[in-house]
């Protein structure tokens, strides 16, 4: 029987080149890649006042006619496609960053809000959605009990 010599530094070593690799390989497509199949999310960022829920999409490189906004009382959908310009070129190589595709988020409310009554801006690749609350959801309040320490 052979002795086999345990390095966990070795192994840790390992694991984190590995870790290092599955999150390049979502921020930044290796050369092999095909760019058509590496679709992304537009990043949220949601505020809640008493009045409503404001909703701000980063998505860059569109124009607001690509862009749907569908909206329930209890969520948001936004979904489009960043197409690709063809260019022809006759010399050199193109290399590129960018991530065309279809893309696609549903974002589940905290509260119900007003949904025919919401109002959206796209600016400068920036979607701001402005979400009122429903009359219930503003009215909303909530006795808490409290217990005597003992």
């Amino acid at each position: 029987m052979a002795l086999v010599y345990w390095h966990p530094r070795r192994e840790t070593e390992f694991l984190q080149r590995q870790i290092t690799r599955l999150f390049e390989d979502a921020l930044v497509p290796r050369s092999g890649q095909k760019q058509e199949y590496i679709s992304t999310v537009p990043l949220a960022e949601m505020q809640e006042t008493p009045e409503a829920i404001h909703l701000k999409l980063e998505i860059p490189g569109m124009e607001a006619k690509d862009i749907d906004v569908q909206v329930t009382e209890d969520a948001v959908s936004i979904s489009g496609e960043r197409k690709s310009a063809q260019k022809s070129e006759d010399k050199g190589v193109t290399k590129t960053e960018f991530r065309y595709g279809r893309f696609e988020r549903l974002i589940p409310l905290p509260v119900r809000i007003q949904h025919t009554n919401v109002k959206a801006e796209y600016k400068d690749g920036i979607l701001n959605l402005t979400l009122p609350k429903t009359e219930q959801e503003k009215n909303k309040v909530v006795k808490v009990q409290l217990e005597p320490a003992a």
